[in-house]
């Protein structure tokens, strides 16, 4: 590249409003970049957005417990039966489809192999079905909600 053509682009890039020019001819490449002030802020700002989102998976940890504890003293907080756990993180549809009636309801009677809802984990569809047989006593989880792994979602009285 001549260098009276790089000369006339420096110029030209000095008089305008363009901050920033690359070229490549073959081997030869050529990069130019004003510096200004404004260049500073840009930098804090991609960096802002990771730390707000540090904080986002905390209140999702702090609802899984609570289905957990084992209150036997409050029989309408905690009906009788056996609980059926989330095998994976994701989240949770009652439902195969948004405008389709749910897979089980509280009093529906299922048997082994029923399936009560699906978990979808990365795009993926993942049927949960029942291991044994029963009368839904009570959903612990509510139509599109983030589960985590071994987390309660129904209560079944075989």
């Amino acid at each position: 590249m001549d260098l009276k053509l790089v000369k006339n682009l420096l110029d030209l890039i000095s008089d305008s409003d363009v901050n920033e020019v690359s070229i490549e001819e073959g081997d030869f490449k050529l990069k130019v970049k004003k510096q200004s002030e404004s260049e500073s802020p840009q930098q804090v700002h991609y960096q802002m957005p990771p730390q707000q989102q540090a904080p986002a998976p905390q209140p999702q940890a702090a609802p899984a417990p609570a289905p957990q504890s084992d209150g036997e003293s409050g029989g309408d907080a905690q009906p009788d039966g056996d609980v059926v756990k989330s095998p994976i993180v994701g989240t949770f549809y009652e439902a195969p489809s948004p405008d389709s009636d749910a897979f089980v309801k509280v009093g529906d009677s299922i048997k082994e192999g029923d399936t009560l809802c699906i978990v979808e984990a990365m795009k993926i569809m993942n049927e949960i079905e029942a291991e044994f047989s029963g009368t839904i006593q009570k959903i612990l989880v509510d139509d599109g909600q983030p589960v985590e792994f071994d987390q309660p979602l129904f209560i079944i009285k075989k």
